[in-house]
């Protein structure tokens, strides 16, 4: 059965949206993630840590993970900075 949608391995890395972890403060030795990023393709990559196994067990109902995805989790902080770069449509 075909996805309507797939990500593409192909794609590069256009620009960070919102600000870097180290400017958050949501790190301390270095460029680590989190992080929120926009790629060629328009699709958004988000660097985070990995909760499947934890949360992914608690999932509200009509919400299921496929077993090539993953459940990442960053700092709120972060998608509120990232608000300003992401566009309405």
């Amino acid at each position: 059965m075909d996805r309507p949608w797939e990500a593409d391995p192909e794609t590069g890395f256009t620009r960070r949206l919102g600000k870097s972890a180290l400017e958050l403060g949501a790190t301390s030795t270095g460029p680590e993630c989190p992080d929120i990023w926009e790629l060629e393709n328009g699709d958004i990559a988000v660097i985070g840590r990995d909760l499947t196994d934890s949360l992914g067990t608690r999932l509200p109902d009509g919400v299921s993970i496929s077993p090539d995805e993953r459940l990442v989790v960053i700092p709120r902080r972060m998608l509120i900075a990232a608000k300003a770069d992401i566009p309405d449509v």
